[in-house]
């Protein structure tokens, strides 16, 4: 398949996606709207760009962010080392979604989930689910993981337990030795085959629609105390320091002339350290 129709393909299903998942967070909230907002990576020239969409203070959702980017360009020298593919040309091209989201209510986990297709010499995706509860659930860490099993196993036996290790080095904080939440799949540098990949990819992100209205519809039911939104701040500010100190999302974004409002999206509105 040619490489810009490959690119074609990627970026319109990660806009498509972003669109279906703003509209089901919209339906489920019942109050707050998405606002948009776009920027571009070089204003002086053509390097690309995306959206990214905020949507605050609503009845379920504290801060969402959904966002969309493109950007194309050259590596600096020094980045380009970190990246497959970059030996003899430091061009690339990416494209991808990413979505965090922060509740109102403390028994429903923080949910991030992104995808994305990178291309340099030759092409891989990548992404992953996890999801940070504030507090101990086996149950749902149970239902959580058998729903992201059977997404894998439609796909090949071998994922799950590979992207789920992944997943749990992945999301891991060295300096307080602990997990950032119940882990899910991660996975990086997916090659092996293109249109299998892509259908993987797809599928990622419609189980990810899934899981994450299944688990709003069931936690926010329950009551919660001021105690309980105490432990919540705590645990966001778990997330913000894994965030800025290992994500590669952010590091890739922030080093290759990305938008940092949309960057930074995944920011709770609201943290606490102790």
């Amino acid at each position: 398949m040619d490489i810009e129709l490959k690119k074609k393909l990627a970026k319109n299903w990660f806009k498509i996606l972003q669109d279906m998942i703003c509209n089901e967070i919209e339906k489920l909230d019942g109050k707050a709207k998405f606002k948009s907002n776009n920027w571009r990576r070089n204003k002086k020239k053509d390097e690309g760009g995306g959206e990214y969409r905020i949507l605050e203070n609503g009845k379920i959702f504290e801060k969402v962010g959904v966002n969309f980017s493109e950007v194309y360009g050259k590596f600096s020298e020094k980045f380009k080392k970190k990246i497959p593919g970059t030996k003899k040309d430091s061009k690339f091209w990416a494209s991808g979604i990413s979505i965090v989201m922060h509740m109102q209510n403390p028994h429903v986990p923080a949910m991030h989930f992104n995808t994305r297709y990178i291309h340099t010499s030759y092409g891989w995706f990548g992404g992953g689910i996890d999801v940070t509860p504030c507090f101990d659930d086996k149950k749902l860490k149970n239902w959580f993981h058998k729903e992201l099993k059977g997404t894998c196993d439609r796909h090949n036996k071998k994922f799950y337990k590979k992207y789920k290790k992944q997943c749990d080095e992945y999301f891991y904080l060295p300096h307080r030795d602990e997990m950032r939440g119940i882990g899910g799949i991660f996975f990086d540098y997916k090659k092996e085959n293109w249109e299998k990949d892509f259908n993987f990819i797809r599928d990622v992100g419609l189980t990810f629609k899934k899981i994450s209205r299944d688990i709003i519809l069931d936690k926010n039911k329950k009551k919660w105390t001021k105690k309980q939104k105490e432990i919540q701040y705590i645990k966001r500010g778990r997330y913000i320091e894994f965030n800025l100190l290992y994500d590669r999302g952010t590091k890739f974004g922030l080093q290759t002339g990305g938008n940092t409002n949309a960057i930074l999206m995944s920011l709770p509105p609201i943290a606490k350290w102790k």
